[in-house]
């Protein structure tokens, strides 16, 4: 017990030094399981970004998924980028706050043939989890990549980034992580 109250700290304290807020952590652990019964047409994330920040036109986000089995040939193994399509408010909209004075809303959904497949993935994640009951199961990780909102410019460096995810429309969004370009930048590897 002493062990598992040691790794909770852990975990608490990692997410509150990476932009996780706390509040989060419970809606996030349910992630997976709110992925398989999500309806894909009402899976969206939210940014909200200094106003400064425009993905450039024709740019595309992708929604990446990846299910690995634990032990080899358990289940099907998915890796997938999904393209969506991307929205702007400058206003309240879907449940969300109006962005502060010089910030907006990015807002990314998924069109009908990423709906589809996305469907079709569900389907594969519904049977590895039947296929690893009892088994050891395996790793899951979702995100999303909008490469080209990377920003070298310095004056956008360390401006806010909210990401907000909606799984179903009926439980609105909540905050996943919130720092700078530049706190994203460094974590991934790359210059502060």
């Amino acid at each position: 017990m002493k062990r598992l109250l040691c790794g909770l700290a852990l975990c608490l304290a990692l997410a509150a030094c990476m932009g996780v807020p706390l509040r989060s952590l419970p809606r996030l652990m349910q992630l997976p399981k709110e992925l398989l019964d999500a309806n894909p047409a009402e899976l969206m994330v939210a940014l909200q970004v200094d106003a400064r920040m425009t993905p450039p036109v024709g740019a595309v986000p992708l929604l990446n998924i990846k299910l690995a089995p634990r032990e080899p040939g358990q289940f099907e193994a998915i890796d997938k980028q999904l393209p969506m399509q991307v929205s702007v408010a400058a206003a309240a909209t879907l449940g969300l706050d109006a962005p502060g004075a010089g910030r907006r809303w990015l807002l990314y959904s998924l069109p009908a043939s990423t709906q589809l497949e996305l469907v079709r993935i569900q389907g594969i994640m519904q049977r590895a989890r039947t296929e690893a009951q009892g088994k050891g199961g395996g790793t899951i990780s979702v995100g999303v990549t909008q490469a080209s909102l990377a920003t070298t410019d310095p004056a956008l460096a360390d401006t806010r980034w909210e990401t907000w995810l909606q799984t179903r429309r009926r439980d609105g969004f909540f905050e996943v992580w919130s720092g700078t370009p530049a706190q994203l930048q460094k974590s991934a590897g790359g210059k502060p």
